[in-house]
């Protein structure tokens, strides 16, 4: 199985086959509008920016499962998201990426790359550690999704290749994208 199996909603309601980005890398993001990550927008916008020439493209899923962190609609989010950080890469319809109505893709997601733990030397790591450990003391132990702005990195063929936390410095990121471009 592959990526390009799966469908999506974009913003507007319209079903995607995620085929139509077979040949470029990919970088699959949970994201929310009201999270201490949020600025990471911005971050994304400038790896979208410096790369988009080259084949890489951002797929963004608002997600509202973390703390209700992505309140509004799709379009607003949209809108928040041009104007505060002048997003360009797609943004699709808010999905659940946990639990029973987790959507196919990020189902396939977890199960191609669990969860590698926190980077703890990110200020906001002890914080979802002491939020996740209160609510489940063997969180560490599942595939889910912990927070918003997890990323998975998809090579030209559709295959999952990693998976980064939240707190993964974003330098990491783009070095393990340009080494698929």
């Amino acid at each position: 199985m592959k990526v390009y199996d799966f469908n999506v909603k974009e913003r507007n309601g319209n079903e995607k086959n995620l085929g139509v980005y077979e040949g470029k890398v990919l970088l699959i993001v949970n994201s929310a509008t009201q999270c201490g990550f949020t600025p990471q927008y911005g971050d994304l916008q400038k790896l979208y920016d410096k790369y988009s020439d080259e084949g890489f493209v951002i797929l963004d899923f608002p997600c509202n499962q973390f703390k209700n962190q992505a309140p509004g609609t799709a379009d607003e989010i949209q809108q928040f998201c041009e104007s505060n950080f002048g997003v360009t890469y797609p943004i699709h319809d808010k999905i659940d990426v946990n639990g029973e109505n987790a959507h196919p893709l990020y189902k396939f997601l977890k199960d191609e790359r669990g969860f590698k733990g926190f980077d703890n030397e990110h200020p906001l790591a002890s914080k979802i550690d002491e939020i996740l450990s209160a609510s489940n003391k063997d969180y560490k132990e599942s595939s889910d999704i912990k927070w918003n702005f997890t990323k998975f990195l998809i090579d030209r063929k559709g295959n999952v290749v990693d998976r980064f936390e939240p707190t993964k410095d974003l330098s990491q990121v783009e070095a393990k994208i340009k080494e698929l471009l």
